[in-house]
């Protein structure tokens, strides 16, 4: 124990060293003192926090004053509501309570799918599992994370519940992989235009964060009223084919399991697909089923004749299992993940500090709109590791808090807005990405903007705005440049051109989430005109519009996001999404050959 003698950096306390005695039970930690006597204290911290065995967990509540890694390696966060703003407060939790309800509404209209005749059909006549009883088959657990659940909701060509497939990230055999699942209780499995953009926002997040794609196919084909905004264009439906080819030369596993119609073009996605499963009697694959056949040539040919399982697992060779029914071909598409050559960490369960806070309090956090905005550490607060945070730059550009902490045990980097984007407050941000960038520390970006531009009305603030746009810009390069993963929240307002700055939709995050109370809009409903036209008929039918328009429920219904996320569910989905961001660390295979997989 020689090399803990006192030092410049800090002579350790005689319970730091009982601490490490009972320590040196683990052989790394022998090997650690033999081979680095002259390690230095911060280095030593480290190594330690990598080292410790699990039957010493219980040692660490409590830990030496100022020697736990990061458990208490953060400041706490010392913002509390003042009593002044407990009006605020009040009206916040009131509008996040409707918001919530119209949330549940939305959702309980999406867990009923295609409705109760559809789903008898589905079950009884076509003898088929519910989406949600496929992905109890293909996943460990039910704890997976969906995607964009309410896309699809009041599109002028009506309602499309979950655009027609379900979209989430789940494990199997412990290994994170995206799934596409089209529900054939929806119009039949049909694609419509936001199920094809749906799918293409999925293979996008596949190919940022390689995520191994699973695709459970039952689809009945295109809509063909609406083939123009479905087929033609670069980012439409032949999309999808491009992706499977380019993410299987990324070295990203592509599988694909028929349960049901591959017609047209949805036949390419098991056929593209690294390995596919077909179900017996309820898996078809064609480019033109019997009707096109019975109608080009007159013949009459059953689907299973036609492009059934047998045909494509012992003439074609399109597939390469065949399976009796849904459970084994499930089983079987567990067995091909488990071949996929990751090496993934062992589910050690490492001690975790949960914020100083009730997550449920977020609920009077959450603004009701700009002028209801809190500071937004107090969001903070609830969110990071023992309500801990590591502020950069806290005396200068107040309108944005940035710093370091520490999220279900991940490093990450925090921008939040909270207020205006000042000059000040553009270059600590850009200043501050680099820094993570670096690091190569994740960031998460918390947006709520507000919803009016600034204004010019004297050359001395022409001047000002001339220098904040030019801080603005670089902010922009910075955060489109930064090569670490981007997870953005709107907690408030997304307006603008501040939204752009702060990792907006456009800047291709890893993520990107709302929460129930989120706008999305150029400007606000009141500051979008200026002057004469101010309180005509026309100024009030375009605040309607934007009005309606800016509404999360709107946003996600477009596929703007990848989702509502409930403000109490946001440090657990924050936790899921940055294991998930990690994972491609752990794959041994990498893009030595950049080719992917032909059927020969």
């Amino acid at each position: 124990m020689g090399m803990l003698s006192a030092s410049s950096c800090g002579c350790p306390s005689l319970p730091q060293i009982l601490w490490l005695k009972a320590l040196k039970e683990c052989r790394k930690i022998q090997d650690l003192f033999s081979a680095s006597p002259k390690l230095s204290c911060n280095r030593l911290r480290l190594k330690l926090a990598q080292n410790v065995p699990r039957r010493y967990l219980h040692l660490s509540k409590p830990l030496p004053s100022g020697f736990s890694p990061r458990l208490d390696a953060f400041p706490l966060i010392k913002e509390s509501l003042h009593p002044v703003h407990r009006h605020v407060y009040e009206v916040n939790f009131r509008n996040n309570v409707l918001c919530h309800q119209r949330y549940r509404e939305y959702m309980e209209n999406v867990q009923r799918g295609g409705g109760e005749n559809a789903i008898l059909r589905h079950t009884e006549r076509n003898k088929k599992l519910l989406v949600r009883e496929r992905l109890r088959l293909l996943f460990d657990d039910e704890d997976y994370l969906e995607l964009s659940p309410l896309a699809g909701l009041n599109l002028p060509y009506g309602d499309i519940p979950r655009a027609g497939c379900f979209t989430g990230i789940g494990k199997i055999h412990g290994l994170w992989c995206m799934v596409v699942a089209n529900d054939a209780t929806v119009k039949g499995g049909t694609a419509f235009p936001i199920t094809v953009k749906k799918q293409l926002r999925c293979q996008e997040i596949a190919i940022q964060n390689h995520l191994p794609c699973v695709y459970v196919v039952d689809s009945g084909g295109a809509f063909l009223p609406l083939q123009a905004e479905i087929f033609p264009d670069k980012n439409q439906g032949g999309r999808t084919f491009y992706n499977e080819a380019i993410m299987s030369a990324m070295k990203i596993p592509q599988v694909a399991i028929v349960c049901g119609s591959c017609t047209a073009g949805g036949a390419y996605i098991p056929t593209m697909a690294e390995e596919s499963v077909i179900v017996d009697k309820i898996g078809t694959i064609f480019l033109g089923g019997p009707p096109l056949v019975k109608a080009a040539t007159g013949e009459d040919v059953s689907p299973e004749d036609l492009g059934g399982a047998r045909v494509h697992s012992e003439i074609s060779g399109c597939v390469d299992h065949f399976a009796s029914n849904e459970h084994e071909a499930f089983q079987n598409a567990r067995n091909v993940i488990a071949t996929l050559n990751f090496e993934l960490p062992s589910e050690i369960t490492s001690e975790v500090q949960e914020p100083l806070y009730n997550s449920k309090e977020l609920l009077g956090l959450a603004p009701r709109d700009y002028a209801h905005t809190l500071d937004v550490r107090l969001i903070l607060s609830h969110l990071t590791d023992g309500s801990r945070f590591q502020e950069f730059k806290e005396l200068y550009g107040t309108t944005l808090v940035a710093g370091f902490a520490s999220i279900v045990g991940n490093l990450v980097g925090i921008i939040a807005g909270n207020g205006q984007l000042t000059y000040e407050a553009a270059l600590k941000a850009c200043h501050f990405v680099q820094i993570c960038d670096q690091r190569g520390v994740p960031l998460i970006f918390l947006q709520n903007s507000p919803p009016f531009p600034a204004l010019t009305s004297s050359v001395s603030q022409a001047a000002l705005n001339s220098n904040r746009l030019k801080a603005h810009a670089s902010l922009m390069s910075a955060v489109a440049s930064a090569s670490v993963p981007k997870i953005t929240i709107v907690i408030g307002g997304c307006y603008g051109a501040e939204s752009y700055a702060l990792c907006g939709r456009s800047f291709d995050p890893n993520f990107f989430f709302l929460w129930p109370n989120a706008r999305v809009a150029l400007v606000g409903p009141n500051d979008h005109l200026e002057g004469e036209l101010q309180n005509t008929a026309e100024d009030t039918k375009v605040k309607q519009k934007l009005e309606e328009e800016s509404s999360a429920f709107y946003s996600s219904s477009r596929l703007w996001d990848d989702g509502v996320i409930l403000p109490q569910d946001t440090r657990k989905v924050l936790g899921k999404c940055l294991k998930i961001i990690k994972q491609q660390n752990y794959q041994l295979v990498k893009n030595n050959l950049r080719r992917p997989v032909f059927r020969m």
